[in-house]
């Protein structure tokens, strides 16, 4: 007896370590410390059984503080042993973040060795699979645009620096009349020499940086490689610099390499991308977009198509695109506004609740109760507006008590970051139980809907001694009553809006950049 329980007890216990082991593990360095870049994208794969490794946030940059590259390569070297896959941003790891990757005074020698520091790794660790990705230098339209994250100068010339660059895009790509020509001349004469001189030798290092990049996949030194134009325009330096990279890396298939809108949201498409290529698995996705422009959309921030970005958007994360939903394991549908144009997060709020101002609203509702009601497991990209969800959608599917009924959803930031992260987490969520879905959904309603398209937009009212130039760059000694007041007015918001779920009545909300763009919430 004493026997026979001896090995039951050994049984459950190897048994019970057994489910316990992770499915695989996976490195990954942000490209900076906000939480979406970090734990809110690792979330879902940790739900899904996998071991995510981060570095301490000490190491990792942030809007006002540079990353530790020599740290982040220590901790890598030491711990790439571990891993079946690396997840890196290459701005950390080489400038020291995404925003120091914009601010940096760093030498060409100094960070072509940081470059070659992935060589090395490759050489160390030939059977790891390593998926990296980078950002070309965004160019916001203004001073506003840029958030602080450029360098100080940008508050001041920042729209004649956008308008420069879109003109001597055009110029290259097109041409310009006498008109535009003047233009352009008088411009560059209203830029001080040396802020011209500053902006451009950064622009031409880190664009240096990006070809040896390119040129470390083509070798295969890289398994994959994401490249992304954050924050610009059809016509700007970001898109001039994208043609001539385009060009440079033409020979390397898009199963390699993809160059495309956006930033934010490639840690949690690469991190979908690791998990897939582990089980060896490619997902089957099919996307609708709403009524009117749809996949035409050219939204904010970018300068192609949505349907384009979406297109690359499932290459990267290792699924594939299919043209009907029964094929589907994961269906994703798109909330882009009737006439094609995108809205800005901080009137959101002013929309009327039954969308009756903007034609399409329910009907897109119609369309997400449809796929759910045929059993697709459903997401839906809400990019009407940028920096926020459609109040008007996200009342009807609240009516329709839909919100828990889909896989997830995300509405945040630029439109591209939002179809990006749905793609990725929803590739992710199709495989976990409903109550974890039911956590990165309220996660993200959160964030997206309570937060940044009602809290905020109210609070800069609060605020509005605070403004500067329409913005607040810097909450100072009002952060902490900013944020009391924030968790005050997102509680409030709650009641009225969302079911019961564990540890909503005990949310918090911070500001980890020190501004009201940047909410962290914080849910038990």
């Amino acid at each position: 007896m004493a026997k026979f329980l001896l090995c039951l007890l050994l049984m459950i216990f190897y048994s019970t370590t057994a489910l316990a082991s992770p499915k695989g593990t996976i490195l990954f360095i942000p490209h900076d410390d906000r939480p979406t870049s970090g734990p809110i994208s690792a979330e879902a794969v940790e739900m899904a059984g996998y071991k995510v490794m981060m570095p301490d946030e000490s190491m990792l940059g942030g809007l006002y503080k540079q990353g530790n590259p020599d740290a982040l390569w220590e901790w890598t070297e030491k711990m790439a042993a571990k891993a079946d896959a690396i997840v890196l941003s290459a701005d950390s790891i080489i400038y020291g973040g995404l925003v120091a990757s914009r601010k940096h005074e760093l030498t060409e020698d100094m960070l072509s060795e940081r470059v070659s520091r992935l060589a090395s790794l490759r050489h160390q660790h030939p059977n790891l699979k390593l998926y990296a990705f980078s950002s070309l230098m965004r160019t916001p339209k203004d001073g506003r645009y840029s958030g602080n994250e450029e360098p100080e100068y940008y508050l001041k010339y920042g729209g004649e620096i956008f308008q420069t660059t879109a003109l001597e895009d055009k110029a290259e790509s097109l041409s310009l009349n006498n008109a535009e020509k003047a233009q352009l001349q008088q411009l560059k004469q209203s830029i001080p020499s040396e802020v011209w001189a500053d902006w451009t030798s950064r622009r031409a290092k880190n664009l240096k940086i990006t070809k040896e990049l390119i040129n470390y996949t083509r070798e295969g030194i890289l398994d994959y490689y994401v490249i992304g134009k954050d924050d610009n325009a059809p016509l700007s330096a970001t898109h001039r610099e994208a043609r001539e990279l385009q060009k440079l890396a033409e020979d390397i298939p898009a199963s390699r390499l993809q160059l495309l809108s956006g930033i934010d949201e490639f840690a949690m498409l690469l991190l979908a991308r690791a998990i897939n290529r582990n089980e060896a698995i490619s997902p089957k996705v099919y996307v609708q977009y709403n009524q009117g422009t749809g996949g035409d959309t050219i939204p904010a921030f970018s300068d192609e198509k949505i349907s384009c970005s979406i297109d690359k958007q499932i290459m990267i994360a290792g699924a594939k695109q299919v043209s009907n939903a029964d094929e589907a394991n994961y269906v994703l549908l798109v909330n882009t506004d009737y006439s094609g144009l995108t809205g800005d997060g901080d009137s959101v709020a002013e929309m009327p609740p039954d969308g009756t101002m903007r034609p399409g609203v329910k009907e897109f509702a119609a369309s997400v109760a449809a796929a759910v009601d045929q059993g697709y497991k459903t997401g839906v990209a809400d990019i009407s507006f940028a920096n926020g969800a459609d109040n008007a959608l996200m009342e009807e599917l609240k009516n329709r008590r839909l919100l828990f009924k889909i896989r997830n959803y995300a509405g945040w930031n630029t439109p591209t970051n939002s179809t990006g992260f749905a793609i990725g987490q929803g590739l992710i969520a199709i495989r976990l139980p409903l109550d974890s879905c039911d956590r990165l959904l309220m996660e993200r309603y959160l964030d997206d809907w309570v937060y940044q398209s009602n809290v905020r937009t109210e609070l800069m009212k609060q605020l509005g001694w605070l403004r500067k130039d329409g913005y607040i760059l810097n909450l100072g000694e009002y952060e902490q009553a900013s944020e009391e007041r924030a968790t005050a007015l997102l509680q409030e918001f709650v009641i009225h809006n969302l079911p019961p779920f564990p540890g909503l009545a005990r949310v918090t909300i911070d500001f980890p950049w020190h501004n009201t763009f940047i909410g962290g919430i914080h849910l038990p």
